[in-house]
């Protein structure tokens, strides 16, 4: 039997065992059959940030932002490239601290862009200001996501 992995979906909060190994196939969700990866990252709402941070057994990369800030603006773009070359390795959303300002006051944004990287409940490693799709990938990488 092959090795699983527990992967949240962003439009339910369903928790779907997948196959560790899949080669990047699609996959959709058991409950709402939605795709589980390939999509823009979607905007968490509190229980949905906190369902993917402590019930997804891959890591968990949040985006904060608000939709008033230039530099949050700019880096959009590259999230969402870096979204979908990131595929199931990990997961990649946004929370917009405007509209969840007690998010963004539970984990201690105080700039934004803000990126977090979670896996298993912890905060592994943040980092603010705007990137380009490579630095993102190239910090996310030496995290060891």
């Amino acid at each position: 039997m092959s090795e699983t992995v527990h992967v949240v979906c962003v439009e339910c909060n369903t928790i779907n065992r997948i196959p560790v190994l899949h080669d990047d196939q699609e996959m959709n969700c058991g409950r709402c059959h939605k795709p589980l990866f390939g999509a823009a990252p979607k905007s968490l709402d509190t229980n949905g940030l906190q369902a993917q941070i402590t019930k997804s057994g891959i890591p968990v990369i949040v985006d904060f932002w608000a939709p008033w800030c230039g530099p949050c603006k700019a880096m959009a773009p590259a999230f969402e490239q870096a979204s979908l070359m990131m595929k199931s390795r990990a997961r990649l959303v946004k929370v917009n601290t405007e509209e969840q300002q007690a998010l963004g006051s539970q984990y201690s944004i105080r700039s934004i862009p803000t990126v977090v990287i979670f896996k298993g409940g912890r905060e592994l490693a943040r980092r603010s200001g705007a990137v380009s799709t490579t630095d993102l990938l190239d910090w996310v990488h030496s995290v060891g996501v």
